[in-house]
């Protein structure tokens, strides 16, 4: 068995323009005397690699408590891609994901440096897939995200943004990315694995 991590790390991750990055603060040091070592932070739900909720777009989206689990955990493909998907490009993604593992073509992650245009996000709503995950901060253009956000948080996608899978080859495995239990939230951070169980 082979697990991935392909969570960047929280403290020096990539964050979106104009969010704000986290910070660490020391409440507790045992080199200054204290009992223990105890770490405070503050972060953004969107910093580093981090899950969006429908509500992140949609007022009345479910938030990330109400999302079930199934999306964030469950078989997934690995596709690799440079540059716009295009809607033709999601549809030979999808076919191909479908001919390896159908329950793995509902779990969705693009390598590469690839933005997902509104065609493509139309292409992966009408399949009803589960979950999209992407490299970037974000999964649209980052100059313009609300209308790739709209089309696929508004059909119930949940979107894994900010993952790193460079060393993961393409092909299918066992994702879990499952979110912090975030009350109310439109995000959250997680530490995303993937697991090749046939090595």
């Amino acid at each position: 068995m082979i697990i991935y991590d392909i969570s960047q790390e929280v403290f020096g991750c990539r964050v979106y323009p104009g969010d704000p990055a986290p910070e660490k603060k020391t409440l507790c040091s045992i080199k200054e005397g204290g009992v223990c070592n105890l770490t405070a932070f503050y972060m953004c739900a969107h910093n580093g690699t981090h899950v969006d909720a429908p509500f992140h777009f949609i007022e009345d989206g479910k938030t990330v408590d109400e999302v079930q689990l199934d999306s964030f955990v469950g078989k997934a493909y690995v596709a690799k891609h440079t540059g716009a998907v295009t809607g033709k490009d999601a549809e030979e993604i999808l076919k191909k994901a479908e001919s390896l593992d159908k329950e793995a073509a509902k779990r969705i992650l693009i390598k590469g440096d690839a933005t997902v245009s509104s065609e493509a996000a139309k292409v992966f709503a009408r399949a009803n897939i589960l979950l999209l995950g992407n490299e970037s901060q974000t999964v649209g253009p980052e100059d313009a995200p609300v209308e790739v956000h709209l089309i696929l948080l508004g059909a119930g996608v949940i979107l894994l943004e900010g993952i790193r899978l460079t060393k993961v080859p393409e092909g299918v495995y066992l994702l879990n990315a499952a979110p912090l239990d975030l009350s109310g939230a439109d995000g959250s951070p997680c530490r995303a694995i993937l697991i090749d169980d046939e090595k």
